[in-house]
């Protein structure tokens, strides 16, 4: 070989040797960072804080925790176009953060436990206009799994006609009435640990759990404290079903059997007010009319139908603030998002500076 062919292959080795530059550099390290942060936000861990008291006093306004995707399985995307480490809109703004012109099949990953009763579940809130992986995250306890037969008598849940074990900080709406009509000082409630209460007109009305609630009573200047509860075969609006059938509130509900999949049932009035909205909205099915008392699914009348895939029932913890399945249903499993595992943060809005953060909540694990 000529000398002029070695120096040629020395001076392309040198050019390709040449370091990247720094601009270079910090597009590879975002780059890496995304696609680290989207595949661990997608398999395996994903934070959310809680917004809303729905849940309290088990987790509280301020929260903020991690979600296992693997102990249910992590589910493929099913809207591809969205930028990454986005939910529904671009970060700080009310444009939306994807396309839906494109919608993949949906599929479960295998995880490694199932949903159990009294998990604390994240999901995709079902009644909504997104498509699934997009829809607003809720976050729950999961009361009744699929196949349940499902019952609330006065605030107490049951299930396949047994009591169950309440959440140790479940909280009830209670009715404060005060000596002479008097006011309570903040001071008061937050000694009892409340956060949640209002002013009315003979006292006030608050959320707490019922050691809260009882150490209000101890006040001199309270009269009574009394739990605000919804009279048996009062209908409550909004509550799911939508339907004259039923006489349900929120305290007193059911019976009603969660559906799980191959589960068939017959397509009595009765049923079908329990279910159409299911099997048109979650069932994945073309088209879903009801004629002359009938169901017709994909065109076709029938009489009996079997469930396609598995359903939950998800409550709040506080249980008179808290918009669950008593108000839009069941929650479809391909709509549930993973397991709430533990608190790595915890912020109080009620307090400022050093005093904000919780200290005792800081990893505290979530049952």
């Amino acid at each position: 070989m000529s000398l002029k062919f070695w120096k040629r292959k020395e001076k392309n080795q040198h050019e390709e040797e040449k370091p990247k530059s720094k601009a270079r550099e910090w597009v590879d390290a975002i780059l890496f960072a995304i696609i680290a942060a989207t595949l661990i936000r997608w398999i395996l861990l994903e934070a959310f804080t809680i917004p809303t008291p729905s849940m309290e006093s088990s987790l509280l306004v301020g929260d903020f925790l991690f979600v296992s995707k693997i102990h249910y399985g992590p589910r493929t995307p099913k809207t591809p176009l969205q930028i990454p480490l986005t939910h529904q809109k671009i970060w700080w703004t009310n444009i939306p953060s994807y396309l839906d012109v494109i919608q993949l099949p949906q599929y479960r990953l295998p995880g490694f436990s199932d949903i159990e009763r009294n998990d604390v579940v994240v999901f995709n809130y079902p009644a909504e206009n997104h498509p699934t992986d997009l829809k607003t995250n809720y976050i729950k306890r999961c009361v009744g799994i699929a196949g349940d037969k499902i019952e609330i008598t006065d605030t107490q849940v049951i299930i396949n006609d047994q009591p169950v074990d309440n959440p140790p900080d479940m909280e009830f709406s209670y009715l404060i009435k005060t000596r002479n009509n008097s006011s309570i000082n903040d001071r008061v409630f937050k000694k009892a640990g409340i956060w949640d209460y209002e002013r009315i007109s003979n006292g006030y009305r608050v959320n707490a759990t019922t050691e809260s609630a009882e150490k209000l009573s101890d006040f001199p200047f309270i009269e009574t404290v009394q739990i605000n509860k919804t009279n048996e075969n009062k209908s409550e609006a909004g509550i799911y079903p939508a339907s004259g059938f039923f006489n349900w509130n929120k305290d007193f509900y059911g019976p009603i059997i969660i559906p799980s999949e191959g589960m068939t049932i017959d397509l009595s009035e009765e049923n079908i007010a329990k279910y159409r909205y299911v099997i048109e909205n979650y069932e994945h099915n073309e088209s879903v009319l009801e004629q002359d008392g009938q169901l017709i699914v994909n065109g076709e009348g029938i009489t009996s139908y079997t469930f396609k895939q598995n359903y939950y029932f998800m409550m709040g913890d506080n249980r008179h603030n808290s918009l669950d399945s008593r108000y839009w249903g069941f929650v479809p499993e391909d709509h549930v998002v993973g397991k709430a595992l533990f608190i790595w943060l915890s912020l109080d809005p009620h307090e400022s500076f050093l005093k904000k953060i919780r200290w005792n909540r800081i990893f505290k694990g979530i049952e």
